[in-house]
């Protein structure tokens, strides 16, 4: 039947790049490494270097989570090559449907495993520490910056990352200040790099009663967390370490002790805090994590060796700096300025639906096409 015909031909046009997949994933070479770090494993004194034996133990881990998808991929392929020969052989087109939306999941599979080739810098396979800060506008922002904080975690919830509350600066009449969020899974950092920028809001605003429409900004650091491994000296006296009550859930110890914990890096003025924690060594410990990989970050981007002449890159939190932007009024459309990519559907976006966005900044950082002004 034509409509199966047609069907088979989508399906048979997607396996050159399965195929291709292969090669590129390096199924291969996975396999062969997966051997070496079993038969290391195995070693009697393995596990006497805890931090060497986490290493490979993730290592193996991620090895071994990229030949399931892609033995899962193409598992998907051939099922629905034989889901297509039997409806042929049935003579009957009632399993279009079904082929029809595996199809469509395969596509996407395939668009997903692409795209992780795509994710090969020093840092991409790396957790993520991304802040949020309100800009101006007082509540307006602070609600925006809620707003945002809501849809990151959704994200990520979806995609199968640990998410972690690290700390949050509530606003006065609603929203939040600030806030932190410790993302944790395979190429966390490579996938939100993306979402590091001023992100603007045009609505009619809850908060104003005379329905007019207002505009809000606010910003989205990213950092990877770096392994302890990486080298950086921070002076004891660069610091300003304050302690303070923590805010809002999390039991009757964390709420009734000066528990929570904020770091000044003084000569950078990068503040790094961490109030999810029951003991303040542990919140002092993230904190310093913190601290640690946003100057080793700053570090490595501006090819400095000295901590005291690093000079981060600060952009106004207002017009003109955005990367994208949330129309919910007069229309609603969101556009992300350096890619061109949009979706009409703000609630999905709002949602956590962020992987076009991401996917479209992914291609366009390969192919060298990111536009620098917003």
């Amino acid at each position: 039947m034509l409509i199966l015909d047609n069907l088979k031909q989508q399906l048979e046009d997607m396996k050159p790049g399965i195929d291709e997949l292969y090669e590129v994933l390096d199924i291969e070479k996975c396999r062969s490494e997966i051997e070496d770090l079993q038969q290391m494993s195995a070693l009697p004194d393995f596990w006497n270097d805890s931090e060497n034996s986490q290493k490979v133990t993730k290592k193996m881990r991620s090895l071994e989570n990229k030949i399931e998808k892609y033995e899962k991929l193409r598992e998907s392929y051939e099922d629905t090559l034989v889901l297509i020969q039997l409806a042929e052989e049935d003579g009957s087109s009632e399993a279009a449907e079904e082929i029809k939306e595996e199809l469509e999941r395969i596509s996407a599979k395939v668009e997903e495993l692409t795209l992780s080739t795509l994710l090969n810098g020093e840092y991409d396979s790396l957790n993520a520490i991304v802040s949020f800060h309100a800009g101006a506008g007082g509540t307006e922002a602070q609600d925006w910056t809620e707003m945002l904080y809501r849809m990151y975690t959704r994200w990520g919830e979806q995609k199968g990352f640990h998410v972690t509350t690290m700390e949050t600066l509530e606003g006065g009449d609603a929203g939040l200040k600030s806030a932190v969020v410790m993302f944790e899974g395979e190429n966390a950092y490579g996938y939100l790099k993306s979402e590091a920028g001023i992100h603007r809001l045009v609505r009619i605003s809850p908060f104003d009663s005379s329905g007019s429409r207002h505009t809000s900004f606010a910003a989205v650091d990213v950092t990877p967390e770096l392994s302890e491994d990486h080298d950086v000296e921070i002076r004891p006296e660069d610091l300003q370490i304050d302690t303070y009550r923590s805010s809002g859930a999390g039991g009757q110890h964390i709420n009734k002790t000066s528990s929570a914990v904020r770091i000044t890096h003084l000569p950078t003025g990068i503040v790094c805090a961490c109030q999810t924690q029951r003991s303040q060594f542990q919140n002092k410990d993230y904190a310093m994590k913190m601290l640690k990989s946003k100057l080793l970050e700053i570090k490595e981007k501006e090819h400095l060796e000295k901590i005291e002449d690093i000079k981060g890159v600060h952009k106004e939190i207002a017009w003109g700096a955005q990367i994208r932007s949330y129309v919910f009024m007069p229309y609603t459309l969101v556009k992300d300025h350096r890619t061109g990519y949009e979706q009409g559907n703000v609630s999905g976006v709002m949602d956590g639906d962020l992987d076009g966005f991401i996917n479209a900044y992914l291609k366009c950082l390969s192919q060298g096409t990111l536009k620098t002004d917003s």
